[in-house]
């Protein structure tokens, strides 16, 4: 649109849409600076910019409203009476942003002092403490917390908005999720010591594994859903339990063998409470992953979370 264009849009009032019509806020700034000072020069330094933008922004806007504004003259510049009348108003309007921009504030305030987080159980044991100490370095003030359970549930708390951020392992991301990888977990097969495949001279086939009762985690985990991939849905529950501390002790026991996630019982291998029985042609590694409503990437808190997962 033309300087003509502009100026009989504005006097006509059909200008398109108000944000075309209206002066930004920086300009109106700019004008209000102008009027406390008298000065072009002393209005420019005051909001950032240099003399020569700041007598651009003020013929552009000039331009736009139709009118003259200021009248400059060696010895300052001086509203016109045109220009003294849009300075009231253009304090009404840079008043009524400043208090929305402290309402906004306020907003992220209060999203700032709390982080719902939801995590599977694996994460939630055994990753997520050392995050979590992290993030609390970095934001004393926030209030953390954790909703552990499989991921089926963590996928129906983000979407039920119980939940600002989760974690999940299974093989796939649930329905209505975004995610992102943040690390490769493998799951092993693990026996008390006193169990048969303890002393075992040769890796365990995926036949054999799928024919053995195991103690497992429940329908819905990301654990149980990467062994019923790999054995093709062929794996047969000894006991289903809803926790890995509860599977392990159960392993410890000597109730049977299990598959667990190495993450989980570093400890026990180290200490010979568990032993690790080889397999061979059975794929048992996993992603972990992020995830979040789809389309809502994370933010405050969530967001620094998530990048202290990928440190």
């Amino acid at each position: 649109m033309s300087d003509v264009e502009e100026q009989a849009a504005a006097r006509s009032g059909s200008g398109g849409s108000l944000a075309h019509r209206v002066p930004d806020l920086g300009a109106l700034e700019l004008l209000l600076a102008v009027a406390r000072l008298g000065s072009l020069g002393g209005a420019a330094r005051e909001v950032g910019i240099s003399q020569p933008a700041a007598s651009s922004r003020i013929r552009s806007m000039e331009r736009q409203l139709g009118v003259a504004l200021v009248d400059r003259s060696p010895r300052g510049s001086r509203l016109t009476d045109a220009g003294a009348l849009v300075t009231d108003w253009a304090r009404r309007i840079v008043e009524a942003a400043e208090a929305f921009d402290a309402g906004a504030q306020a907003l992220r305030d209060r999203r700032d002092s709390r982080l719902r987080v939801a995590a599977s159980m694996t994460i939630a044991e055994y990753l997520l403490p050392g995050w979590l100490l992290a993030l609390r370095a970095e934001r004393p003030d926030t209030a953390v917390s954790l909703l552990a359970g499989n991921s089926a549930a963590v996928a129906e708390r983000l979407l039920a908005g119980e939940a600002d951020l989760g974690f999940v392992e299974g093989l796939s991301v649930p329905a209505g999720l975004d995610s992102a990888v943040i690390a490769r977990d493998r799951l092993i097969v693990v026996t008390a010591p006193g169990h048969a495949w303890a002393r075992r001279r040769r890796p365990l086939e995926a036949s054999e594994l799928a024919a053995t009762p195991l103690i497992l985690r429940e329908k819905g985990s990301g654990t149980r859903q990467v062994l019923d991939a790999a054995l093709g849905g062929l794996a047969r529950p000894l006991i289903e339990l809803s926790s890995t501390t509860a599977v392990k002790a159960a392993v410890v026991s000597g109730a049977g063998p299990a598959v667990l996630s190495e993450l989980a019982v570093g400890e026990e291998l180290a200490l010979r409470r568990l032993v690790r029985v080889p397999v061979e042609g059975v794929a048992l590694a996993r992603d972990l992953r992020a995830v979040w409503p789809t389309g809502h990437r994370p933010v405050g808190p969530a967001r620094d979370l998530l990048s202290l997962t990928r440190g």
